[in-house]
């Protein structure tokens, strides 16, 4: 993690293009209501979970069993205040395959320390990362981390 970025890195043992094709899956591991499309270069999607988080991303890099960046375009979280901290952020998944693993490093560039969800949606991310998402990888379901 650097100042102005929260990271996480989980290696599986599966294909960097199983490992990519599940993250644009993002129904299948993100828990909450997604409309839009996540499979390609210029979708958009909206994601809610119940009435305390609402983003807009737009994939602005997609790069098959590579990489996925989505731009944060507009959020409203109703716990914090600033309500749009996610606004303008970037949501990235970076894949490296080596001796049949992939190495998954993502980062919510800009997700800073000092934002007010900074604790909570870190702790989030971790969730769905090293277990939604990881759960989907390898067992085909992802994983209900909230409750």
């Amino acid at each position: 993690m650097t100042e102005n970025n929260f990271t996480t890195v989980v290696v599986i043992n599966k294909s960097a293009e199983e490992v990519f094709n599940a993250i644009k899956n993002v129904r299948g591991w993100w828990q909450g209501e997604i409309e839009g499309n996540t499979n390609k270069l210029g979708d958009e999607f909206d994601y809610r979970m119940k009435t305390f988080h609402y983003s807009k991303q737009r994939v602005t890099e997609f790069i098959p069993n590579k990489k996925i960046v989505w731009l944060v375009t507009e959020s409203d979280l109703s716990f914090v205040s600033p309500r749009n901290e996610w606004t303008g952020t970037k949501i990235n998944f970076e894949l490296a395959e080596s001796n049949d693993k992939t190495e998954l490093r993502f980062t919510h560039e800009g997700l800073k320390p000092v934002f007010q969800c900074y604790g909570a949606c870190s702790n989030g991310w971790e969730k769905l990362i090293n277990e939604s998402l990881l759960s989907l990888i390898e067992t085909g379901e992802g994983k209900l981390v909230f409750g």
